[in-house]
């Protein structure tokens, strides 16, 4: 078993340490997120997912960015506040984060090495490109921001049976 993703961790929005470890057994759907964005409404559909495969062992983790025309300006309450309000998400928020470049987060690092983009390509294009991540904390598959959550749907439940 390959235990790799388990070695990062990361703040969450009230910047206390998460260690990725505590999702061992589940099934990860990490994905950069942001509040202005076209892309905006996943947030229901990562919600229902959320809602549905919770307790099957799914877990949503979003990752605020600001780094795709400053889709992100708000403070990390500001953020949650809007995620709550318009979308009444329940899975975790993480401080924001950079995707892309010098700073970019280990745990983004990682994931666009383990499943590059189109032609290879390791930088992320948008907000809300999403990861998928198995029980055994392998990555098994990168979606471009164009694909929605619920057509996700037959991945999640392909490895939540396993």
């Amino acid at each position: 078993m390959s235990d790799a993703i388990y070695q990062f961790n990361a703040l969450n929005n009230k910047k206390e340490i998460v260690e990725l470890k505590d999702f061992q057994n589940k099934v990860m759907l990490i994905v950069n997120t942001a509040s202005a964005c076209g892309f905006t409404p996943q947030y229901e559909g990562l919600q229902s997912l959320y809602s549905e495969y919770q307790t099957q062992g799914l877990e949503v983790l979003a990752f605020p960015c600001n780094q795709f025309k400053q889709q992100e300006k708000g403070s990390n309450e500001e953020i949650k506040q809007f995620c709550d309000l318009t979308f009444n998400i329940k899975f975790p928020l993480f401080d924001k984060i950079d995707v892309n470049g010098d700073s970019t987060h280990p745990l983004f690092t990682f994931l666009k090495a383990q499943a590059p983009g189109i032609l290879g390509s390791k930088s992320i294009k948008w907000n809300f490109t999403k990861f998928l991540v198995n029980r055994q904390g392998q990555v098994i598959k990168r979606y471009a921001p164009t694909t929605k959550p619920e057509s996700i749907k037959a991945d999640i439940e392909k490895l939540l049976a396993k």
